[in-house]
């Protein structure tokens, strides 16, 4: 159908059974909130308006949703879905479709959204269905001798003969506004659970001789709701295979799809391979060869081509050139850059620094606020004194300096190209191109030294 669309989002309830001060819709899946996903899925399909309705932690999701475009629409009362439903009505226009979805149905896909939108009559319901195996609470989708739907059973009210039927409703649904308004007018709370059912409009339109027209969903994953831990923690683990079987269709080689997280977008070339307990979060980029050893967490990370990292490293907003060998053990913080073929051994913590073509920082070093040229060394147990308390200060090294092991950089300071500092050094001052700086106490060897003994 061709007529403007808009989604219409319940999130109001409490979630009690997330046993949470968190509103349930805001509890996560992939490191997003689950309302999220739903307006992501609302968005691609071109919605010209979201509105949101809201009730239980109303600040706080307008906090964590501050940047979303939607329209805040509260559902003071909590009386059933069709009672949250009628609360957006004074929004809706009547050229409209109002394509009904749920913040803690975090899974649904928008080609699936989009087949729905597709099927829905101009003066009818598009409504979409799943068949499940164990139907239990869930209203249960009735048919007529034709196959047309006539109405929606909720489980409490249901026969015997109805509770047997295994086609049930999901809950989304989509339907011109100005139907949707005139039958949510018409709904009363005469049931057992004494609220005010959305789902009743599907006997008004079939009363009235309107169309019904059904999709089914085909992964009943897709339209599961969230309501407590247990149900979480499965689509969790849907949501990931699902990414990892993404990634696997791109060519990359993972040694296990189920011991992979990928909490945001990850971008990848030829022959990338992924060891257990990688996780990638926020936006991840990895070019040809790349190789992430075990228990690596990458977050905002961009990877040059043929970069091994290795296990247990922890490098967040970090762009890595090509063909560099990082950790294992290995801390990259923001605002770090590599060049290629550089080597960032195990325990080396670097920190808004750059490092030049080849360059390396093997074992036990700190570097931060620094700037290194190519081909530098920085020996073991090296520091970057950048911070006075108050003050970050920078440090310069140039290109082909070696740097003793035991070197502490105090901040401000310079090395020059092809300088050496000498190990277990004090550096203040700048060393000139070429210059060996030596700053330490002089030995002294004491003879005849005795040994203190312990006191009896």
């Amino acid at each position: 159908m061709s007529q403007n669309l808009s989604a219409v989002i319940l999130a109001a309830g409490k979630g009690t059974r997330m046993k949470s001060n968190l509103p349930k819709v805001l509890h996560k899946i992939g490191h997003k909130p689950m309302v999220k996903h739903v307006i992501d899925a609302a968005q691609s399909l071109g919605c010209q308006n979201l509105q949101l309705i809201y009730g239980h932690g109303g600040d706080k999701l307008q906090a964590a949703l501050a940047n979303e475009a939607v329209n805040w629409v509260e559902q003071a009362e909590q009386l059933g879905t069709g009672h949250a439903v009628q609360q957006v009505t004074p929004f809706l226009n009547d050229n409209e479709v109002a394509l009904i979805l749920y913040g803690d149905v975090p899974l649904i896909k928008s080609e699936t959204l989009k087949q729905l939108v597709e099927v829905t009559p101009n003066d009818g319901i598009g409504l979409l269905t799943v068949c499940l195996d164990n139907p239990f609470g869930y209203g249960r989708i009735v048919r007529d001798a034709d196959n047309k739907v006539t109405a929606i059973v909720e489980q409490k009210d249901a026969s015997a003969e109805q509770l047997a039927i295994q086609e049930v409703n999901t809950g989304i649904m989509a339907v011109p506004a100005k139907q949707l308004k005139a039958w949510l007018a018409n709904l009363n709370n005469d049931n057992a659970q004494g609220e005010y059912y959305l789902t009743d409009i599907i006997g008004m339109a079939a009363s009235e001789g309107k169309t019904i027209a059904t999709v089914i969903a085909q992964d009943p994953n897709e339209v599961e709701g969230v309501n407590n831990r247990m149900q979480q923690a499965t689509l969790e683990r849907v949501y990931q295979l699902e990414q990892a079987n993404a990634l696997m269709v791109e060519g990359v080689t993972l040694r296990d799809p189920s011991r992979l997280d990928v909490r945001g977008t990850v971008n990848v070339g030829k022959d990338v391979v992924l060891d257990v307990n990688v996780i990638l979060e926020g936006h991840v980029e990895l070019a040809d060869n790349v190789i992430i050893e075990s228990n690596c967490v990458l977050r905002n990370v961009k990877v040059g081509a043929g970069t091994v990292i290795h296990a247990n490293s922890h490098l967040e907003d970090v762009e890595l050139g090509e063909q560099n060998d990082i950790g294992p053990y290995a801390r990259l913080r923001p605002g770090t850059k590599l060049a290629d073929k550089c080597k960032v051994g195990n325990f080396v913590e670097i920190k808004k620094s750059t490092l030049g073509v080849g360059s390396k920082a093997n074992h036990l070093t700190y570097l931060g606020d620094a700037t290194v040229g190519d081909n530098t060394n920085i020996g073991a147990g090296t520091i970057t004194c950048n911070y006075d308390g108050v003050n970050k200060s920078q440090t310069i090294i140039g290109n082909n300096a070696f740097i003793g092991s035991n070197t502490a950089l105090v901040a401000p300071v310079e090395v020059g190209d092809d300088a050496t500092v000498g190990a277990g050094a004090v550096i203040t001052n700048r060393v000139a191109e070429s210059e060996l700086a030596v700053a330490r106490a002089k030995q002294r060897n004491i003879k005849g030294w005795q040994r203190p003994t312990k006191k009896s």
